[in-house]
């Protein structure tokens, strides 16, 4: 443990809430001529184009979790490509006017989308062995660096089965730009949502994603090459994980890489100038200090044990696995007046637990530290009100104790761990919780999730970012429930922190609130135009 770090971290965590009399530190005004770009280029790289699907993977709803239906496909250029573009890819473009946006598969705060996907991929017969980013724009990989059959071989036999690395860094600048010192928690926010992205779609084509939790920071730099990449100003990429994408198996895969592999990587020559993404910077120091304090040291393997459990609401969905994955969308309004099923509610909500052998979670990031207060406003057959879901057993017996002693904790659903608080219209101090937007109290539901926090980051500073990681997980399964269920879900990063804690009766932190979320029946906007993701490839 490092105390120094802990302290700063907390003040950073401290610094960037909002609270009712003021907001975290930002620029105030949009500086729309000096916006990132949202997609970055190696110009120089050889680029390899990637094949779009000519069909989806025939994959139900259930199978965006469950493994047993999905058959085992062969790791080529084909199926990485599939792979990609049902993660990281673009979903559709919006049109407005002579405005033109895109949008991805990947939620993003702001759709500013601070985070870059990258690939370590053995030789394949349409490609040599090498270090890849990839580029979502052109649903291509740029080729930076090149391995040696030597290299790939001894990756190949340290995990012990056929596969490919897949990794993430953030662009802080991306979100500091409009959101300034508050920005950090949302790059985090977005690399959990990628790598829920990340381990879903690999379900789909019958393999698993596994996050090597014993590398350092240091060690992903050096694999992915940033510590070798000239950057322009603040626009440098920061390394935030890499995992091993293989066939499920019974016995687990390796969690880190040797001494030897990772030196080898540090040999390589990588090729490729990073485009520029804006014209100026506007340095937000407390991000880059909070971002070094927190970076990962090398550390012992750790396994998550999650438990198998039976679904509670094995609620179906007209919607095929791709289809939901691809309509995904942040809702901009919702119909106050229209609701959703008790049997979705407890669908939507079961879908967050994280089970042995099931998607996003046993990717195995930690263990389940994060837990769900919801206003509940238009549920039928439930009463609305203010509840409680726990996500792992361990934390009932501190939660109850230092909470409100008024609270009711009358249980929802035998043997599932939803608990009515208190009953009542909460839409006002939802919308007022969650920095006075409608969205929160106009829904059918609206949720802020509450993470263990002080005896995880005090002992292990990195873990801050991890417990972000893992909200975002949380919201793009949310996402995910939302589509599947006929409605449409929305992440919220402005919320007033504390108020929540003090909604729960906590005058502490050992719990904080580090995300919102709200469900509810979208009122599209009438003036918006819808594209195809790659239109422009063929429409250039």
């Amino acid at each position: 443990m490092n105390p120094v770090n802990y302290k700063h971290i907390l003040r950073y965590h401290e610094k960037s809430k909002h609270h009712y009399d003021r907001y975290a530190r930002s620029p105030g005004y949009m500086d729309w001529e000096n916006q990132p770009n949202p997609f970055r280029t190696y110009e120089g790289a050889a680029v390899v184009s990637l094949p779009l699907l000519e069909a989806d993977p025939s994959a139900d709803y259930m199978d965006l979790y469950e493994r047993k239906n999905n058959p085992l496909r062969p790791f080529n250029l084909t199926a990485i490509a599939g792979f990609l573009e049902l993660s990281l890819g673009l979903s559709a473009w919006k049109a407005a006017g002579a405005s033109r946006w895109s949008l991805r598969v990947n939620p993003s705060s702001g759709n500013l989308h601070p985070t870059e996907g990258y690939l370590v991929l053995p030789r394949t017969t349409e490609t040599v062995g090498g270090v890849y980013h990839y580029n979502p724009l052109a649903h291509a990989l740029e080729h930076r660096a090149a391995i040696s059959d030597a290299l790939e071989q001894e990756i190949r036999n340290h995990f012990g089965t056929d596969g490919f690395m897949v990794g993430l860094s953030s662009i802080f600048w991306r979100e500091s730009w409009k959101y300034g010192e508050r920005a950090f928690r949302y790059c985090n926010h977005d690399a959990g949502h990628a790598l829920a992205a990340l381990s879903i779609s690999a379900n789909l084509w019958g393999w698993k994603v596994t996050y090597l939790n014993m590398l350092s920071d240091e060690d992903i730099e050096k694999i992915l090459g940033l510590d070798q990449t000239a950057y322009v100003g603040l626009e440098n990429e920061h390394p935030e994980l890499l995992c091993f994408v293989h066939a499920p198996a019974s016995q687990e895969v390796p969690r880190s890489l040797s001494a030897g592999i990772i030196s080898s990587f540090a040999g390589l020559s990588f090729r490729g100038r990073p485009n520029q993404l804006s014209r100026e910077h506007v340095n937000w120091e407390i991000i880059y200090e909070t971002a070094d304090l927190s970076r990962k040291p090398a550390t012992a393997e750790q396994s998550c044990d999650y438990q198998l459990r039976n679904w509670v609401a094995k609620n179906l969905s007209p919607f095929s696995a791709a289809e939901i994955i691809r309509k995904r969308r942040s809702a901009t309004s919702f119909d106050s007046s229209a609701g959703i099923t008790r049997n979705q509610f407890l669908s939507i909500l079961d879908k967050t637990l994280a089970r042995g052998n099931c998607c996003p979670f046993d990717a195995g990031l930690m263990d389940p530290s994060i837990h769900l207060l919801i206003f509940l406003h238009k549920v039928d057959g439930m009463t609305p009100g203010l509840y409680f879901f726990f996500r792992n057993d361990t934390d009932i017996g501190t939660i109850r104790q230092i909470s409100r002693s008024d609270f009711m904790w009358t249980p929802e659903e035998e043997g599932f761990p939803l608990f009515l608080l208190k009953e009542g219209n909460y839409r006002k101090d939802a919308m007022m919780i969650s920095c006075h937007q409608e969205i929160a109290g106009y829904s059918a539901f609206s949720l802020g999730m509450i993470a263990k926090f002080k005896d995880i980051i005090e002992g292990e500073p990195y873990r801050y970012r991890h417990l972000f990681w893992e909200a975002g997980m949380i919201g793009q399964v949310l996402y995910l429930e939302a589509e599947a269920h006929g409605v449409r879900g929305t992440g919220i990063g402005c919320f007033f922190d504390d108020p929540v804690h003090e909604l729960m009766g906590f005058e502490d932190n050992r719990f904080q609130s580090l995300y919102h979320f709200t469900i509810g029946e979208p009122v599209e906007d009438s003036r918006l135009t819808t594209y195809p993701p790659y239109y422009h490839l063929k429409n250039p």
